[in-house]
């Protein structure tokens, strides 16, 4: 006899257990940080916990939802404190990165791709083997390069100088490996047609790797926005980045929570713009490179 709905489902019942169970453990820290900010507080605690705190007070004190739903620590954020300046900062280091960023690793990867030169293969090792290292073995010699040799402390250049230098890398070896799938074909039909190498490259071959530049316009982007090491190169406050900047909300002089909650929303709206903007490159950008067809 055929199994009814009911005996179909039953099965599959622990694992759709686990599933909820993940997503609220996902879900649960973000839930907190918009409690915090919407709370007005400065303090962890959103509830008030009498001092022999019952069962239900108890579950109260960690439920992700304040007593009183309001705004004020996002415009105090914004207007008693310097995170305005800090965002600017950001924006204007993320777009010049993402910009360099994009147009250096598109040239890079398509004369790894295309062209045989000497230094060709260590090349692309060297970029591998980059990637290997965390960012914090770089601090010291960018700080010697960036500011005592270059004299870039505390500016906007320097930073985008050394973003770029971090997400360079991964860049070019992802764009590589999507200009290896494209058909050379198009190129030299496009040369029989006397198109020249330029020509090639900007109006043939990047329109058809439009979802691998989109994933490294992300990338960079993310890179730049989300990175910490500012704090290396800036002892200007005024040259702070955001991420920077949220420190100072919570340190050991002030516990300012409900900033650092506003403020790290702030920071991430710009980020999901972006990636929702972009996510219909996202699944073919990241892995038409994978596989030559």
């Amino acid at each position: 006899m055929p199994r009814s709905r009911r005996d179909q489902e039953l099965p599959h019942l622990p694992l759709h257990l686990v599933l909820v169970l993940a997503t609220l453990t996902t879900v649960y820290p973000i839930l907190w940080v918009i409690s915090l900010a919407f709370s007005g507080k400065q303090s962890l605690a959103i509830a008030d916990v009498p001092a022999n705190p019952t069962v239900l007070d108890r579950l109260r004190a960690i439920t992700p939802w304040p007593e009183h739903w309001t705004a004020v620590n996002f415009v105090s954020v914004m207007t008693d404190q310097p995170f305005g300046r800090w965002l600017l900062n950001s924006a204007i280091v993320s777009l010049l990165t993402t910009v360099l960023g994009v147009f250096l690793s598109c040239t890079a990867a398509y004369a790894f791709s295309r062209f045989k030169f000497p230094g060709r293969r260590v090349g692309m090792m060297g970029f591998l083997v980059s990637q290997m290292f965390p960012g914090t073995l770089m601090l010291i010699p960018l700080y010697i390069i960036i500011v005592q040799l270059l004299g870039l402390g505390s500016t906007r250049l320097g930073l985008i100088v050394v973003y770029g230098t971090t997400s360079i890398p991964f860049s070019v070896w992802m764009l590589k490996g999507y200009f290896d799938t494209i058909p050379k074909e198009l190129e030299e039909a496009a040369v029989i047609e006397g198109a020249s190498a330029g020509t090639i490259f900007w109006r043939i071959i990047l329109p058809l790797a439009k979802p691998a530049v989109a994933i490294t316009a992300l990338f960079s982007f993310m890179t730049a926005w989300n990175e910490f090491i500012a704090a290396t190169f800036m002892d200007k406050e005024e040259m702070y980045t955001a991420p920077v900047g949220l420190r100072f909300f919570v340190g050991g002089f002030s516990q300012q929570w409900g900033y650092f909650a506003a403020g790290s929303i702030i920071v991430s709206i710009p980020v999901v713009v972006l990636f929702l903007y972009l996510q219909k490159y996202l699944v073919s950008g990241l892995t038409a490179g994978s596989v030559k067809g």
